[in-house]
Order: structure tokens, then sequence, then C-alpha cells
């Protein structure tokens, strides 16, 4: 059976396994193997990776932040959801509710939403610059001209 200490320890490990897994996500918009699987992964090695669903996804997941960011700082200025403490059982302790003084724990991931959707506008830019590349321009007057000279 489980116990809520049990629980709690279970969560705190899916949080921390998720938060990694999208940290080395957001890792994968910038680096090489973000574009094409490595070549050490059995059956899928060397396959290049289609940029569409990725930047998709990567910008759906930025937004997500964003309005999350947004709602919290709205939610504090004007109190959408009332702020009182939610226990569960009768011997939950009762804890100060938290306010602004826990923003300084929270606001460097404040800045995780608008990184994110930089790096995939960013990823989809280098993704079409691979797959079309720019097309070899005529020379200019000036060029030409610096050629003869």
């Amino acid at each position: 059976m489980f116990t809520d200490d049990s629980v709690t320890t279970w969560y705190m490990i899916f949080l921390s396994a998720l938060s990694m897994g999208l940290a080395l996500s957001t890792l994968g918009l910038v680096h090489r193997w973000g574009q094409q699987v490595p070549h050490w992964v059995p059956r899928l090695g060397g396959r290049s990776i289609p940029a569409r669903p990725v930047v998709i996804v990567a910008l759906a997941g930025g937004s997500l932040l964003v309005a999350i960011c947004v709602y919290f700082v709205l939610n504090q200025r004007f109190h959408f959801v009332q702020r009182v403490w939610v226990g569960v059982g009768d011997d939950e302790p009762a804890h100060p509710v938290p306010g602004w003084e826990v923003l300084r724990y929270y606001a460097p991931l404040t800045a995780w939403g608008p990184l994110v959707i930089a790096v995939a506008s960013d990823y989809r830019r280098r993704a079409t610059q691979v797959r079309f590349p720019a097309r070899k321009r005529p020379p200019t007057r000036n060029q030409i001209a610096a050629k003869d000279r």
C-alpha cells in the first residue's frame, strides 16, 4: 500500500525526471544532435529529425511556460484564485501562504519560456537553411570592378 511519503517521493522523482528531460530536449534545439539522431542509436542512427514537429512542440511548450508565468504574476496582483493553504487531512500543519518573497527562487524560470521560443525559432531557421541552402547570387557591379583591378 502507498503511504503519503512514498507518493510524495515518487512525485518528486517524476518532476525531477520530467524537468531534466525537458531541459535536455531544449539543448537538442541548439546542438547538432537535435537535427540528426546520433549514429550510436540502434536502427535510427544517422536519420534526420523532421524540423516541423520539433518546432511546433517547442513553441507550444515555450508559450505554455510564458502563459504560466504571466498567470502567476497576474494572480499575485489581481487575486484570481484566493490565497489559502490547502492541506490534506486533519494533521496537516498550517504553513504561511508563499508570496512575492518566493519569487526570487523562481525568477530564473521565467526566462525559460521566452528562451525556448527564441531557440525554437533559430532551430527552424537553421533547419530550413540546411534543406534549402542559399542560392548563389550574381556578383554586384562593385565586386566585378574590384575583380578587374
